[in-house]
């Protein structure tokens, strides 16, 4: 045999022996075998092609070329992102079965609806915080609107004639709606789908007047003039879109609804799976590339620790719970 190829079977031998070392000393210490050692899925709760979507593909592509094992999407999308959680609290702590959480699944579903099948803190364990976006106010162009106050003069003149769209109720951007609706004192009717892909044929043809949306989604439509935009729902202008103005420098002062996504696994996640989590996704998001793709396309990411995570969702439980119960919002 050619000294190359011995040369070769040689490393080949020591790298195996190198992996079987770390996989023992793993299972010696936290008393379960290495992880991951068999494919990895991240459950995302809508339709493809939304910021939900997009963070979990970003980090299925990146994982899956450093860990050398399949990492797949899966969407579920469907009653406001209950059916992909209720899957995910339901699923073995084993680090195999993720979710992309999000600020409806986390800090408005527990207030909004009367009946869960999971908890929506307790049978999660948080790992990261991923990135956040504003939401947006786009309408039909046919609408005749150009800005927030012919759009609230507009409301006011036909109420409970216009209509507003969401990604599905108890959504961040069905709870924009609710606040706007009550901010603005006006009476617009809200219409549900189970994702962005069925509510904007909609918008665009004109059966709905309006629609919030994640600006990260909306923004190729924005700049193409296919939608008008009318203002984002951060109290500071986006990076992404500065030509927009924000909602409450229009009038509605302190206005602010921000959709939030995290990675979440079932409760009673193994401690080092946990933190092995949180280092890939803190590896993923702080690679220059990946980060400078998300802030151009309206994303902000900003992985942190499970305690910030643990932290952000009480404080937004108790905020959007006011809402709510404000809105008179109640769902079976």
């Amino acid at each position: 045999m050619p000294f190359s190829k011995i040369f070769k079977s040689l490393v080949l031998i020591c790298m195996a022996s190198l992996l079987a070392l770390t996989a023992h000393a793993q299972t010696k210490s936290t008393g379960k075998a290495a992880w991951p050692k068999q494919p990895i899925r991240i459950i995302v709760t809508f339709t493809p092609g939304g910021a939900p979507d997009i963070l979990a593909r970003v980090l299925a592509e990146n994982w899956q070329q450093s860990l050398g094992i399949p990492v797949v999407v899966e969407n579920k999308p469907g009653y406001g992102g209950n059916i992909g959680a209720d899957l995910v609290a339901k699923s073995e702590p084993d680090g195999y079965t993720l979710l992309i959480g999000t600020v409806g699944i986390h800090a408005i579903n527990g207030a909004l609806y009367e009946k869960l099948s999971f908890d929506p803190v307790k049978d999660f364990t948080p790992i990261s915080f991923l990135a956040s976006t504003p939401n947006v106010l786009i309408v039909n162009k046919k609408l005749g609107v150009s800005n927030l106050h012919e759009l609230i003069e507009l409301a006011k003149a036909k109420p409970d004639q216009l209509t507003f769209g969401s990604s599905g109720v108890g959504t961040s951007l069905h709870m924009s709606g609710e606040l706007f609706k009550e901010m603005a004192g006006v009476q617009i009717r809200h219409i549900p789908y189970k994702g962005r892909a069925q509510s904007l044929p909609d918008l665009l043809s004109g059966r709905i007047s309006m629609l919030f949306d994640n600006l990260s989604s909306s923004l190729t439509l924005i700049k193409a003039g296919e939608v008008q935009a009318l203002g984002v729902t951060t109290l500071k202008r986006s990076h992404a879109a500065p030509e927009i103005p924000t909602l409450a420098e229009q009038g509605l002062t302190g206005f602010e609804a921000v959709s939030w996504f995290s990675l979440m696994a079932p409760a009673n996640l193994p401690v080092p799976i946990q933190k092995q989590l949180n280092q890939m996704v803190r590896q993923t998001l702080s690679n220059a590339e990946v980060k400078s793709r998300l802030l151009a396309g309206g994303l902000d990411p900003a992985p942190g620790s499970p305690k910030d995570l643990s932290r952000l969702i009480t404080a937004e439980v108790a905020k959007w719970g006011r809402v709510v119960q404000q809105s008179g919002a109640k769902l079976d």
